[in-house]
């Protein structure tokens, strides 16, 4: 936990858990500033004077020009000029002449929450601590949007499961004053799209080889998802090019037709230094794993992990990752990289046209064309789309309005901030009109989006749905000794991305055309033009097969419909007749998702906080 500089910040330990055999380091005043749990080696300690400076995090950095810096630094803004050089995922925390600055990383893949506590703000890297700390409650509106599928939209899905505990926005930091009061501050802001490809592919390349290399050089064994897709080869070959201690894990898809497993052999046969692991296909009974009817609030039911943030965004894996992680730990790793992130950064977002029409439309036209045809999208429908004006304030007004329609018909014309979330055909009428209460407080306040452009808005949003799932797995193994990271959600390799001109991020024909230009001679060429992609839907079918039991049996007693949010015959009648579209699956999962944390979760009904933004 980080705590102001100033009186009565001791008295908030004082009793509370977050002092219990932690580790604390204290302002230059003698008072509280960091108190908690962590290795030593994940520390570094920066000392000028009365200030210091906290890294927390595998990165590399001169110590010794960080100290001139602070030293000189007439004010936390101009540790900015650090902020924005250093590698890897950290959380930069600075007490600064009674004033403490403290970031994560952009993507939320290391974030601040932060909460009042009679006049005085807290902050912590998990919302758990400061809402015991505050005494919060759980807020019944963020659990409602948990509900939407397939995400609820920025800024709703940055919202935290307990009242008066809030994120860090991206790109700000946060200043506590030696009032105790805080704000936020913004230092980060998207790059120009102005680097032609070449120079993008180039900056990606050095920003994910160092983001990869601050954490594999000098640690001991490492491990890493080694799937066969394009996202994590290319960080297992990174981290065996840099001399890393790696072990490789490849978990057998459910579908014999899915070629994951063999592009994974073949990536395998060109790191013959490394320890790979194939897992067996008998694993889908992790998905969708049920609590058993009979598990009692706080009782931490089947072993689930807890995410520290409420229901996790993993949806119906858990048990999944328990497994993984007990094999990855049991064999000394004590570090696990994950292709996270790959897909939005490198990958085609959905507003891809609408943005090309507006940066280069003459190259634009005949590859609208192309996508029309292939999609078989009327005419109308998708001038009207590229012509579309819509603001972000008024896009979430447009959500909020479209909750409860129909899906939109596959492959979706979708041109907007983001794509049409709905809320599933089981949740009440009370939960609908919570989140269309909120959609409409957040269009209420002419929000700005992530970026003027949509296709930049959708990878950093992307990208912060990704650094809060990382972020949350990582909190949920970290008892095991085993951190999870994604080093393609780091501040600079999202810059490389960001960098490079829109009309580039897509070319017909190539699959996430600048990764694959980032790591020739890196990987293999037939690894890298590899032209289809692993489909995982086998899984989910098969786990929901194998327990529905499990699910209609938790149906007779739901949590969420204690709290008003579901409605159980409703679901029922779903897990009875599920789509045979693998896009359905998803409610089933942020549905079981909610339910499972609550059943290990002491959240009497009446406890839930009510909003008064109902609608």
């Amino acid at each position: 936990m980080i705590f102001p500089d100033c009186p009565g910040a001791g008295e908030l330990l004082v009793g509370h858990r977050a002092g219990a055999g932690a580790t604390r380091v204290d302002h230059h005043s003698g008072r509280p500033w960091l108190v908690g749990h962590w290795d030593a080696s994940d520390l570094t300690l920066i000392t000028a004077g009365p200030r210091r400076l906290a890294v927390f995090g595998r990165t590399r950095f001169d110590a010794g020009q960080a100290e001139r810096l602070l030293d000189r630094a007439r004010s936390p803004y101009d540790l900015d000029r650090l902020a924005a050089r250093i590698p890897g995922g950290v959380h930069l925390i600075a007490s600064f002449d009674g004033r403490v600055r403290a970031q994560g990383s952009v993507s939320g893949a290391r974030q601040v929450f932060h909460t009042t506590v009679g006049r005085l703000t807290v902050a912590s890297d998990s919302p758990a601590p400061l809402a015991a700390l505050a005494g919060a409650e759980v807020d019944e509106v963020s659990l409602a949007l948990r509900l939407l599928s397939p995400l609820a939209p920025w800024p709703l899905s940055q919202r935290c499961t307990w009242t008066g505990v809030e994120p860090l926005s991206a790109g700000h930091w946060l200043d506590l004053g030696t009032d105790g009061r805080s704000r936020q501050v913004r230092w980060w802001h998207p790059p120009a799209a102005e680097r032609t490809a070449e120079e993008a592919a180039l900056a990606v390349r050095e920003a994910l080889t160092e983001a990869v290399e601050v954490r594999s050089t000098g640690h001991g064994t490492i491990s890493a998802d080694l799937s066969g897709g394009l996202d994590s080869t290319a960080l297992c070959f990174l981290a065996h090019q840099v001399g890393a201690e790696l072990n490789t894990y490849h978990v057998t898809p459910w579908d014999p037709a899915n070629e994951d497993s063999r592009w994974a052999r073949r990536a395998a046969e060109e790191m013959p230094g490394a320890t790979h692991r194939i897992l067996p296909a008998e694993r889908p009974a992790n998905w969708f794993d049920a609590a058993p009817a009979g598990d009692g609030p706080g009782t931490g039911g089947s072993g689930r992990p807890d995410t520290g943030e409420g229901p996790p965004l993993w949806g119906a894996g858990s048990a999944h990752l328990v497994d993984l992680t007990a094999v990855v730990a049991a064999e000394g790793s004590r570090m696990h990289l994950m292709g996270v992130g790959g897909d939005e950064l490198f990958g085609a977002m959905p507003a891809y046209l609408w943005s090309l029409m507006r940066s280069r439309p003459l190259q634009g036209v005949p590859v609208v064309r192309r996508y029309r045809l292939l999609n078989r999208w009327r005419l109308a429908d998708t001038v009207r789309g590229l012509a579309d004006r819509t603001s972000f304030a008024r896009h979430l007004t447009v959500a909020a309005r479209e909750l409860t329609s129909p899906p939109a018909r596959q492959p979706a014309l979708e041109l907007g901030w983001t794509g049409g979330a709905r809320m599933p055909p089981w949740a009440t009428d009370h939960a609908v009109r919570l989140v269309r209460g909120a959609l409409l407080d957040a269009a209420a306040t002419a929000v700005a989006p992530l970026d003027p452009d949509r296709v930049r808005h959708q990878v950093i949003e992307f990208c912060l749905y990704e650094g809060a799932l990382i972020r949350q797995t990582r909190h949920a193994c970290a008892a095991s000794g085993v951190e999870w990271d994604a080093p393609m959600l780091d501040d600079r390799v999202l810059e490389a991305s960001l960098s490079v001109r829109v009309a580039d991020r897509v070319r017909p024909g190539r699959y996430k055309p600048l990764l694959v230009d980032a790591m020739r001679g890196s990987v293999p060429d037939d690894v890298l033009d590899r032209s289809d992609k692993g489909e995982f839907s086998a899984e989910l079918f098969e786990g929901l097969r194998r327990n529905r039991d499990a699910f209609l049996a938790m149906c007779e007693r739901l949590r969420l419909a204690e709290l008003g949010l579901v409605e159980p015959a409703t679901l029922r009648t779903a897990l009875l007749s599920p789509s045979p579209e693998s896009r359905h699956l998803t409610p089933f999962q942020s549905t079981v998702a909610c339910e499972n944390w609550l059943r290990t979760t002491p959240v009497p009904a009446a406890a839930a906080h009510h909003s008064r933004g109902e609608r």
